[in-house]
């Protein structure tokens, strides 16, 4: 397709200044990558167009039309979005970057016409490195917020030439969404953040490997979470085993938010997902990459594809969106097809 792949790599650079240099699996400087397809992250000078151009690129990329409203207060300017995919723990660049793609083309397919771009924190290719993963994930959490949110939010305030509004959104799966919560959190301990506009629209956490009871209305860490995004979406799967694992490792004392839902409790902008029918649906299905996966059968389904379009559209109420149905509990589910 020729396309180039907009990454955030905040992996720390093995043999830097030889020929050979590759990105490690530890925390390190922020790198601004645009990554041709079919290539894998790289810290060499063809994939870092310097951080000021990365910018102009992604901005560029995320323009999906013009205000043409006269009433409307930012009539001519252009409008757009970001996502930003936050990956979870042991994920090698490979994994990171065929998720990116998937993902990019299942977006597309639904009319998503934005940007994407990975923050890819070092992950090791390790089951056992799941603690040593989750404590570089709160080494790199700032960064996401310093040397992503803020950055787009702030260059769209500098670069007013552009005339381009811009949604940000996370996309944060398995470690991914407790890499965005501690970001919120550190963020705000952070003075410099206090003075920039860095509101995010639409956070989304797919098989989250969160907390349930950190989700709740008066969590201390959260509170960060909850102030800076628009909504919270948190896809819940039952039968995810990855987070099973998780539960285990941590002697069954804190339930996770994608296998068993949100707290009572949780803020009314937080909204949850059930989608344990629609992956039994899709799960044998051979053409999907990853069908089979009950803690990554996101990034290859069309339904979820779909579902993800409308809710970072924001258009439609969360009950109203129409992949969904209301469950005989109340709740809301993804529907099959």
């Amino acid at each position: 397709m020729g396309k180039n792949n907009f990454v955030i790599s905040a992996r720390n650079v093995v043999d830097e200044g030889k020929k050979k240099a590759r990105f490690g699996t530890e925390p390190g400087d922020s790198h601004y990558l645009v990554v041709p397809d079919g290539q894998l992250p790289q810290p060499i000078d063809r994939q870092q167009p310097g951080r000021d151009q990365w910018v102009k690129q992604v901005v560029a990329a995320a323009k999906q039309g013009t205000y043409k409203d006269p009433d409307h207060p930012l009539t001519g300017y252009s409008y757009g979005d970001v996502v930003v995919f936050v990956h979870g723990f042991n994920n090698n660049m490979e994994t990171v970057m065929k998720r990116h793609d998937l993902l990019q083309k299942r977006l597309a397919q639904q009319g998503y016409n934005g940007a994407v771009v990975s923050f890819d924190w070092p992950s090791a290719s390790l089951p056992l490195n799941y603690l040593e993963d989750r404590s570089d994930a709160q080494k790199t959490a700032l960064q996401l917020v310093t040397d992503g949110i803020a950055l787009l939010a702030r260059q769209q305030l500098l670069q007013d030439e552009q005339k381009c509004d811009i949604n940000v959104h996370l996309l944060g799966h398995s470690t991914g969404a407790y890499v965005i919560r501690e970001a919120f959190y550190q963020a705000g301990h952070h003075k410099r953040l206090a003075r920039v506009n860095w509101q995010v629209s639409q956070v989304v956490f797919i098989g989250g490997d969160v907390a349930k009871k950190s989700l709740s209305r008066n969590d201390d860490k959260s509170q960060g979470l909850f102030t800076h995004a628009t909504r919270i979406t948190n896809y819940q799967n039952p039968v995810d085993s990855a987070l099973k694992l998780s539960n285990i490792k941590r002697l069954g004392m804190a339930p996770r938010a994608g296998r068993v839902g949100l707290p009572g409790d949780a803020p009314d902008h937080l909204v949850n997902v059930h989608v344990e029918a629609c992956y039994n649906h899709w799960k044998d299905d051979e053409q999907i990459e990853g069908s089979g996966s009950s803690h990554a059968w996101h990034f290859d389904n069309p339904m979820f594809a779909e579902d993800l379009v409308h809710t970072l559209k924001g258009d439609i109420d969360r009950a109203s969106i129409p992949t969904r149905r209301r469950r005989q509990d109340g709740g809301l589910e993804l529907r099959e097809s």
